[in-house]
């Protein structure tokens, strides 16, 4: 079976993805270092930074939004409750497993995607960035709308100025993204604390559900996959934030500190947006002010919205910088995590122009489709791959051509056995239909590329000579 030349594998340690990385705690120097493995004598830091890094992104205005669709999808506050907390748990899990990545590679999500996919990563790598330009756009709505009210400027303005605050953060990199995050989990959480509490003593709450019978079981399913779409929206990230842990660093820990930051996070957030989805309405930022009663209260509320969309789109713009540099594009880092920003602007205008509600399910639901496959192929590459060893170096790995056209055929093949599962305005499958709106896809998706590129690589090893099994080196071709 034909190899791909390791040169080509090795496209990770160029030069132009490899530069000045933070020497420690507190240096806040711009890094210019990129998706090049991170050397284990530059590693530092401890497990525990990883709950506030995936905490603090989480408690924004999207997640207050995609609460509130649960009401507005007539599921009541308990079933809607209880949808919200299924989905994220479930898409919780893949993001904190791919964290346990970082400390034994040293590289982000990615770069180690290529172990499996080889040079066609271009194919996934394209796709995250994209969807990172689509996550500033949700998330940066609601900052710049916070900050049109919060300032009396138009709306374009405040979207500029979100932008180039966050553009500034993912252009200084890795150390600045975690310790601007860890002071956001503090402010965050207190101030969405307090907005829960004026929500909870002066409107409705618990609401019945307005749909019933087959209508019902369809809009649960929605939410869950909703609220999974959310949580498992950064598993493409997830070894970015811990790629800079020794390779010493437990597992455990890494898994459980992810896993209790984005949990904790999503599921506050989101009952708030179920709890306020009457009294906040459409218009958010004016709606959180209305409710925390104007004032100096109201100013720090919708000053609070604008920074956790800052912090939220830096690492959007972060590791969309590192997806750049996947494609092959040999651009510093910092200068793609501008271009990133750059896009976003127009996205955030656009989402802003019509009905908000509707495109932004669009634009959440459709952006993740992918994630689950991607997550399902690179899960059993590393199973095989890994397997006996504590460190992986995936500049060093080889992929067999095979190989990487069946990881890419697979994510392809599962997209694509997804569509009938989708419900969304731009494709409403026929399953879905008939499922009262239910959405499946994203769950189809992952079993439909486990089984084709699982059953590849399990004919791989019983076809494969003992010195070509997954897990030993492979001779590098002539």
């Amino acid at each position: 079976m034909s190899e791909i030349h390791h040169g080509e594998q090795n496209a990770l340690a160029a030069s132009t993805f490899a530069g000045r990385m933070p020497t420690g705690s507190g240096d806040l120097a711009v890094e210019t270092h990129g998706i090049a493995p991170v050397p284990e004598n530059n590693r530092y830091g401890t497990a525990r930074r990883l709950f506030t890094v995936w905490c603090a992104p989480q408690v924004n205005m999207t997640g207050v939004f995609s609460g509130s669709l649960a009401i507005t999808f007539g599921l009541g506050f308990w079933l809607g409750l209880l949808a919200m907390i299924i989905g994220t748990v479930l898409g919780s899990l893949p993001v904190a497993y791919l964290s346990t990545w970082g400390p034994r590679t040293g590289a982000g999500q990615l770069p180690n995607a290529r172990m499996a996919f080889g040079p066609l990563v271009v194919l996934p790598a394209v796709v995250q960035w994209l969807s990172s330009i689509a996550w500033d756009g949700l998330v940066g709505l609601f900052g710049g709308e916070a900050l049109a009210v919060l300032l009396h400027i138009p709306f374009w303005a405040g979207v500029l100025i979100v932008l180039a605050c966050q553009g500034v953060v993912g252009i200084v990199g890795y150390e600045l993204i975690h310790r601007l995050e860890a002071v956001m989990t503090v402010v965050l959480l207190v101030t969405f604390t307090v907005l829960a509490i004026k929500l909870a003593t002066g409107h409705e709450v618990i609401t019945a559900p307005a749909v019933h019978h087959g209508d019902l079981a369809g809009a649960f399913v929605l939410e869950i996959t909703v609220a999974f779409s959310l949580a498992i929206s950064w598993a493409s990230y997830a070894s970015d934030y811990s790629r800079y842990l020794p390779a010493s660093t437990p597992s455990k820990p890494v898994f459980w500190y992810s896993f209790a930051g984005i949990l904790l996070g999503y599921i506050g957030i989101q009952t708030v947006g179920i709890v306020g989805a009457k009294a906040l309405g459409e218009e958010t930022a004016e709606g959180v002010r209305s409710v925390m009663g104007g004032g100096v209260l109201g100013v720090l509320a919708l000053l609070v919205i604008a920074l956790a969309s800052v912090g939220s789109n830096a690492m959007n713009d972060y590791s969309g910088s590192l997806a750049l540099q996947t494609v092959g594009i040999k651009v510093r880092r910092p200068v793609s995590a501008v271009v990133v920003t750059v896009i976003a602007f127009a996205l955030i205008l656009w989402l802003h122009g019509g009905n908000v509600a509707s495109r932004f399910q669009n634009v959440l639901l459709f952006v993740g489709y992918w994630i689950p496959a991607f997550v399902a192929i690179i899960t059993i590459d590393w199973l095989y791959r890994s397997r006996g060893r504590v460190t992986v170096d995936p500049a060093r790995e080889q992929t067999t051509r095979a190989d990487a056209v069946a990881a890419a055929v697979a994510f392809v093949v599962a997209f694509a056995v997804a569509v009938p599962f989708m419900n969304t305005s731009l494709v409403v499958g026929p399953v879905a239909s008939a499922l009262h709106g239910a959405d499946l896809a994203y769950y189809v998706n992952f079993l439909a590329a486990g089984l084709v590129y699982g059953g590849y690589r399990l004919w791989r090893v019983r076809s494969a000579a003992p010195a070509a099994l997954p897990g030993t080196p492979l001779a590098e071709s002539v």
